[in-house]
């Protein structure tokens, strides 16, 4: 299986949020961003795997600045880490109120973790991930490293 750069596959997604996404005072929900952080996670799997892709897990969801009506919220997403039919992708969100000249602010950041599936709904195998610099091994290994620690997680669930 040819390997894919982190480049192949990384997406910028932009939105507007509207009243329907908010609360009666004008406080986006958190579940509206998350699912667009969703999205965009799936997008850079899908890229990266050319596959039906589904999320396994979302972690370190933090919430680091309201958005309100009328923001536009960005999505950054980018792969960290893939083992043999999983992906970790990165997703950053940032808010920007086009009425002033402020520049976007990070707003939230979360990892999610995608798995392949083959036609019959069974995981697959995805391609490599091409390493080109310092900072994609570094974070990379960061990856690997959350990933062994869910598995190890996995087993002692498992055991008890």
């Amino acid at each position: 299986m040819v390997g894919k750069s982190v480049d192949h596959s990384q997406v910028i997604m932009s939105n507007v949020m509207l009243p329907q996404h908010a609360n009666p005072f004008g406080n986006v929900h958190g579940g509206e961003i998350m699912k667009l952080m969703d999205s965009a996670a799936g997008v850079v799997a899908r890229r990266h795997a050319r596959t039906n892709v589904v999320t396994a897990r979302v972690d370190k969801l933090e919430f680091h600045l309201p958005t309100h009506v009328g923001d536009v919220v960005t999505c950054y997403g980018k792969l960290t880490f893939v083992g043999k039919s999983s992906m970790e992708v990165s997703v950053t969100v940032t808010v920007e109120d086009v009425s002033k000249n402020e520049p976007a602010k990070t707003a939230l950041t979360s990892y999610f973790t995608l798995v392949s599936l083959d036609e019959s709904g069974k995981s697959q195998q995805v391609p490599p991930l091409e390493l080109t610099t310092e900072e994609e091994r570094r974070i990379f290994e960061e990856g690997r490293q959350r990933y062994l620690a869910y598995k190890q997680l996995g087993k002692k669930v498992g055991d008890l």
